[in-house]
């Protein structure tokens, strides 16, 4: 049985999404492939995370015991750390994603849970897992130098050892809105094409 942690971050109000239309339609359809296993959905805009302050800096880098696996802030690192593959479902805004998702990557990159520090470098602790990026973006950025959300997360999540990482993108909805109807459906096919294997 794996557990899958399906991580959503988009202001938007339910049913508004463009991007959960098609990472929802993954979810089920993963679901129906993979019933035994565990989905645990965690919607960074219903979670209590902030920007990190002076004050939480010493816990971060502090001893991991089993009193830190509950604190408020470190609780989403090992949680991280005891899933076995990822959804990340979020928009392009700004060329990347909304800063929410960057203040949760700041909360999981914790030496000691996710990756360590060796005298060789820093080293992923995450490692023979698997990742999926589903982003709705408004334009064609597929490739494009100037994007920087799905290149961030490729890199970061390679940092904590995660190298299985694929991204199924929504280009062009804004730029073809009158095909954007058509689009998600396309991406929404993918999504279940995917979801078998995944």
């Amino acid at each position: 049985m794996s557990k899958v942690l399906y991580i959503k971050a988009n202001i938007k109000p339910e049913g508004q999404s463009r991007t959960y239309q098609v990472s929802d339609t993954f979810i089920e359809e993963y679901q129906k492939q993979h019933p035994e296993d565990e989905i645990i959905t965690l919607d960074l805009y219903k979670e209590d995370i902030d920007f990190l302050r002076p004050q939480d800096l010493e816990v971060f880098f502090g001893p991991k015991t089993e009193e830190s696996q509950q604190h408020p802030h470190l609780k989403y690192a090992y949680q991280f750390a005891k899933a076995d593959k990822y959804i990340v479902a979020t928009p392009m805004w700004n060329l990347s994603f909304p800063a929410i998702l960057k203040a949760y990557i700041d909360y999981i990159s914790v030496s000691g849970i996710t990756f360590k520090y060796t005298a060789e470098g820093p080293v992923g602790l995450c490692n023979d897992k698997k990742a999926l990026y589903v982003v709705a973006r408004g334009g064609a950025y597929e490739n494009a130098p100037i994007e920087m959300g799905e290149r961030y997360l490729r890199t970061i999540f390679g940092f904590f050892g995660i190298t299985n990482f694929t991204t199924l993108s929504i280009d062009n909805l804004d730029g073809n809105s009158e095909k954007a109807p058509e689009l998600i459906e396309q991406a929404k096919q993918r999504a279940k094409e995917l979801a078998t294997t995944f």
